[in-house]
């Protein structure tokens, strides 16, 4: 079928944003600051240290490379805030270092290969996304098989006609020996095979549970492998038309069907849900076609106004005799069918036709329930897991994220870690749980505008607050805002922020003070005033304290 702290917060989070610049557990959402009339300066210190001695350095070297060994690591398994630790360690190893990083060359030449090493990885978090980036889906299998038949097809051999005709009776779905059928039993053993048994090893674990929900609804146990073809059971399986889940529901056909689907959950994603869903459809969709499954399955494609219209124009409701011509049904509709009749008789019994699967064993898990947002990186290093692996056990979350309004969601986690994951939120320290905060509209505010002065798309902003674009939004209105951990990061690069809004940000390769200071809208001036500078001349790895103020206009 078919951003976290406001933006002064937000932009000085930088890497800190992207391990845990977040809101903690009640709405104690951080807002605007207050602006800041002045700022107090800062001492001056000492600039002049004596030079490391080689062997030294040697040492500092490897005690650095460790601890950046130690955050790739970390970083690899979504842990982001335990890789921050490391790779800080890492840089503060060497800044802090007798002389700093820059007084003997072998450590000058290592700590600006760590930065822009430190740099690639912020990068990288940038390109695969944050918290409210969607996650990636996987192509379709109905897509590439509806491609396939556009190829000719295998002539059916005596051997299968017969396998085929010895299988018949096991099934309460009528299947006809229709060349079409015949010819889709050769590909699925012959050029496909490969494709298929990874599709019956993926299904084997769920096949209970769906015939389980088909029984008790009265519909033929069949059904449960129609999944084969739709998605190849892979739960994030996304079609051209932007259907999604191992049932290949489009939104409104999911909505309609009593499946959740918003900015933060996609049901079509959860197998179980999504069966439930599906069960209730097939089921209407048979009563709508007298209990014809050629037929109904035919609407389960293509839309059961589009199969209708068809038998009106052909003036039949033999499905087989309306795909005897191109007149009256799309090719994808016509092929579909005989392509799930084929799926269904080699998945009933797969050894006559050279099949020996082996099942793949479904994760065991748990649910803790949480009454607040949550980061998964957070819940997958309060798990000991990695992050892919709590995306596998929650297909149907769309973000890094759970829902931010959803004060009893259930989350699904390795077995023996929900008592620990639900200690851990329960005392988690505010700002420690996930990347949002909450806006104040301000009068001449729209969507757009607040969008592009934070940088958070609007459609973002619109979402998360069930707005539209053209929704009205009035001065005191407060809305939530998915402030994106790398959107901080990719405007404030290495800095911190402490609780009053100040910045203390880390000099890169190729910043200048100009640069810096436009970045957070203060002057060159004021910056140098703030960190007793008598010059514009700065260092990489030199941390400025910065009061920004660009926000508060």
């Amino acid at each position: 079928m078919h951003r976290a702290a406001w933006l002064p917060v937000a932009a000085a989070c930088g890497l800190s944003a992207l391990w845990s610049c977040s809101v903690g557990p009640k709405p104690q959402l951080p807002v605007l600051p207050p602006p800041s009339e002045s700022a107090p300066a800062l001492p001056e210190t000492p600039s002049v240290a004596p030079a490391i001695p080689s062997d030294t350095a040697e040492v500092l070297i490897a005690r650095a490379d460790a601890h950046f060994e130690a955050g790739r690591r970390q970083f690899a398994l979504g842990h982001l805030d335990e890789a921050k630790l490391e790779f800080d360690r890492a840089v503060d190893l060497l800044l802090e270092a007798p002389g700093g990083a820059r007084t003997n060359a072998k450590l000058r030449a290592y700590f600006d290969r760590l930065v822009d090493r430190v740099n690639a990885f912020e990068l990288t978090a940038l390109a695969q996304g944050d918290g409210f980036t969607e996650r990636t889906s996987e192509p379709a299998t109905i897509d590439e098989l509806l491609e396939v038949s556009t190829f000719p097809m295998p002539a059916p051999a005596a051997t299968t006609r017969e396998a085929v005709e010895r299988e018949l009776a096991r099934h309460e779905i009528p299947i006809p020996l229709h060349p079409k059928v015949l010819s889709y039993v050769e590909l699925f053993q012959g050029r496909l095979r490969d494709w298929f048994q990874e599709a019956l090893e993926r299904g084997h674990g769920h096949i209970p549970m769906i015939q389980g929900v088909f029984a008790a609804e009265g519909l033929p146990l069949d059904l449960a492998y129609v999944p084969i073809v739709e998605s190849a059971f892979k739960p994030t399986a996304l079609s051209r038309a932007k259907a999604r889940g191992v049932w290949q529901f489009m939104p409104g056909t999911a909505v309609e069907n009593g499946l959740r689907y918003d900015w933060y959950v996609d049901e079509r994603a959860d197998i179980e849900k999504a069966t439930r869903a599906a069960a209730k459809y097939l089921r209407t969709l048979s009563a709508t076609f007298d209990g014809d499954w050629p037929l109904a399955l035919a609407s389960y494609n293509g839309g059961p106004g589009r199969v209708q219209r068809a038998i009106q124009r052909g003036k039949t409701t033999d499905f087989w005799a309306l795909t005897s011509t191109s007149r009256y049904l799309p090719r994808e509709t016509r092929e579909y069918v005989p392509m799930i009749l084929a799926a269904i008789v080699i998945a009933a019994n797969p050894a006559p036709f050279g099949f020996l699967p082996q099942p793949a064993p479904l994760p065991r898990f748990e649910k803790a329930t949480i009454a607040v947002p949550v980061d998964l990186r957070k819940v997958a290093e309060w798990t000991g897991t990695s992050v892919d692996e709590i995306q596998a056990l929650n297909p149907e979350l769309r973000r890094w994220t759970t829902p931010l309004k959803d004060r009893d969601y259930e989350i699904r986690v390795p077995v023996g870690t929900a008592a620990t994951l639900e200690d851990r939120i329960e005392n988690a320290a505010p700002g420690e749980l996930i990347s949002v905060a909450e806006y104040v509209v301000r009068r001449g505010d729209t969507l757009s505008a607040i969008g592009s002065r934070l940088g958070v798309r609007w459609q973002d902003i619109a979402d998360a607050n069930s707005l539209t674009k053209r929704s009205v939004i009035r001065p005191g209105q407060r809305l939530l805002v998915p402030m994106a951990p790398s959107a901080a990061l990719a405007r404030a690069e290495v800095a911190e922020v402490d609780a009053s809004g100040r910045v203390v940000y880390r000099v890169r390769r190729g910043d200048t003070l100009s640069k810096i200071a436009r970045r957070y809208s203060v002057s060159v001036d004021s910056i140098k005033t703030w960190n007793n500078l008598k010059s514009t001349r700065i260092n990489v790895g030199d941390r400025l304290t910065i009061y920004p103020r660009g926000s508060q206009d």
